[in-house]
């Protein structure tokens, strides 16, 4: 039987060896943590909106618009890579749509550091590009379509740009 005196293996836990465990297991806990924080705010602006209370206000508008320009019929095709934009437009019955320019307004969907407008030219036949590069990754495009002064179309579509595409 043994005894509170024998002392077999030669270690004795103590409260000491609690402790460091202890500060170990939550300074990696802690280190963890501020890493985390520290990567998420290096990476989004945290700006989803500068006035929620306001674009909650124009949700339904907004919705009613889209809704609107998605009933004319009108398709759009983008093209994006590191050799440019190229956006055609058309119309099922119609073919091709007449239109003065086209502005590209593209935003990562994380961050706003590479985010940025072009107006693309127009070549004919409802195709409009620029040379514009396109970094790889992921994209929101805001689409606005205008003809003498008045918007013919307006979409906004997410789009994935592949490297060496």
């Amino acid at each position: 039987m043994a005894t509170a005196t024998d002392k077999s293996s030669g270690f004795t836990f103590t409260g000491w060896h609690f402790l460091a465990i202890i500060l170990s297991f939550f300074g990696v806990v802690i280190a963890v943590n501020f890493t985390m924080a520290w990567y998420a705010s290096q990476s989004w602006s945290g700006l989803v909106a500068e006035n929620t209370f306001v674009a909650s206000q124009q949700f339904n508008g907004k919705a009613a618009h889209m809704r609107a320009m998605e009933a004319t019929g009108i398709r759009g095709e983008l093209t994006a890579n590191r050799g440019g934009i190229r956006y055609v437009l058309t119309h099922p019955e119609r073919g091709p749509i007449a239109a003065d320019e086209v502005v590209a307004s593209f935003h990562r969907p994380v961050g706003t550091q590479q985010d940025f407008a072009v107006t693309l030219k127009h070549e004919g036949d409802g195709v409009f590009t620029t040379d514009h590069e396109v970094l790889p990754g992921e994209w929101i495009v805001d689409l606005k379509t205008n003809d003498k002064g008045e918007m013919v179309y307006h979409e906004a579509i997410r789009v994935h740009v592949f490297p060496n595409r």
